[in-house]
């Protein structure tokens, strides 16, 4: 029997589900290849040698044999564990949860290079087990950041319609982020210009204006990041509502 083909890379772990009676099917984003489901042998099993090193949020460095259907996982070294800090905070749990969803809705095809989005979400987990800025501030940010990518890039300043420079009191998810008067729709939200100011912040990743902003508009501008996302991903993802909205 021809032997699989061998590749090595590193990922972090989006989920994971059971496969027979010791088995799991681990879904990854990867560097050099993009989404891959993969197949670890035997990780159910208390004797499994690296079982724990496969669990949603970690950071690992794999080998993994190329298959028809799924790939299998021969190998797996952890290379930042950032699934038990943030599995031990209810708001850090939540806002990683939504950026595991949406990495994988974004990188849709198995197999296809995604660098950029890969890069985004290991900084966005890092800077959560950090502690240095609110979970659903590094949350928002990397929503934003990877909507960009993803070519759906907010305009927080211009006119999303005109190109008018602002900045501008109306907001339109459907129209691409700020509306000039001459262009504005109906249904347009009209969020205070602090608030506007730091979603421009979120995606610039300019966290001392993050940081410093009133709860107030924190608030408001998470429920125009959650608007934006549900609206380009075309449906809602399923642990946004889980979010704290402090």
């Amino acid at each position: 029997m021809a032997r699989m083909p061998l590749y090595s890379d590193e990922a972090i772990v989006l989920r994971t589900h059971k496969l027979a009676e010791a088995d799991r099917i681990i879904t990854l984003l990867t560097r050099q290849h993009g989404v891959v489901r993969a197949v670890a042998k035997g990780v159910r099993r208390t004797t499994s040698k690296f079982g724990s090193r496969l669990e949603p949020f970690t950071h690992v460095d794999l080998q993994l044999a190329a298959g028809r259907n799924l790939d299998t996982i021969t190998q797996a070294e952890t290379l930042s564990p950032y699934g038990a800090r943030i599995s031990a905070d209810y708001d850090r749990y939540t806002a990683g949860s939504v950026m595991l969803e949406t990495a994988e809705r974004l990188v849709s095809e198995e197999h296809q290079p995604s660098v950029q989005q890969y890069l985004l979400l290991v900084g966005a987990l890092r800077a959560m087990t950090g502690e240095e800025h609110r979970a659903g501030d590094v949350l928002d940010s990397f929503l934003l950041r990877s909507l960009s990518v993803a070519g759906y890039a907010p305009s927080f300043s211009a006119c999303a319609s005109c190109g008018l420079e602002g900045p501008h009191r109306a907001f339109s998810p459907a129209a691409g982020g700020s509306l000039c008067p001459g262009c504005r729709v109906p249904g347009s939200a009209s969020p205070a210009p602090e608030t506007v100011e730091l979603l421009g912040a979120l995606l610039a990743g300019d966290w001392p204006v993050v940081d410093g902003a009133e709860q107030r508009h924190r608030r408001e501008a998470r429920g125009l990041v959650a608007a934006y996302v549900s609206w380009h991903l075309e449906r809602g993802l399923r642990s946004l509502p889980y979010v704290s909205e402090a």
